[in-house]
């Protein structure tokens, strides 16, 4: 399994007593999300090449998997779905419009 690095915590939510202590945890986070963001767009790579049709990148039915899915995640995490979906279905957009760009490089590059 995939293991992501972060700097040290020091607080959590109970914790924090500054402003300061907040920008530190969120700024640690939010290295360890580009991470995880960089390891989920190398899978868009791999569904470009993988599938055999360009008409295969959009798969409305897989959207509203993944969706019902994180939606269940968010519940028992405690992550509000209000921002839960609306982060999701955005990222499933800019990943579907990469995956598409992949498919046509892969394919124009072999031209």
């Amino acid at each position: 399994m995939t293991r992501y690095e972060s700097d040290p915590r020091r607080h959590t939510a109970d914790t924090a007593e500054t402003m300061e202590d907040v920008r530190y945890e969120v700024d640690r986070i939010d290295r360890v999300l580009v991470a995880i963001l960089a390891e989920r767009q190398s899978f868009m790579h791999a569904a470009a090449r993988i599938k055999p049709d360009r008409e295969k990148v959009y798969d409305a039915d897989r959207i509203e998997d993944v969706v019902r899915k994180v939606l269940e995640s968010s519940k028992r995490e405690g992550l509000s779905a209000d921002i839960a979906e609306p982060v999701w279905r955005l990222l499933i957009e800019k990943c579907i419009a990469f995956e598409y760009h992949s498919f046509d490089a892969s394919r124009s590059a072999n031209d």
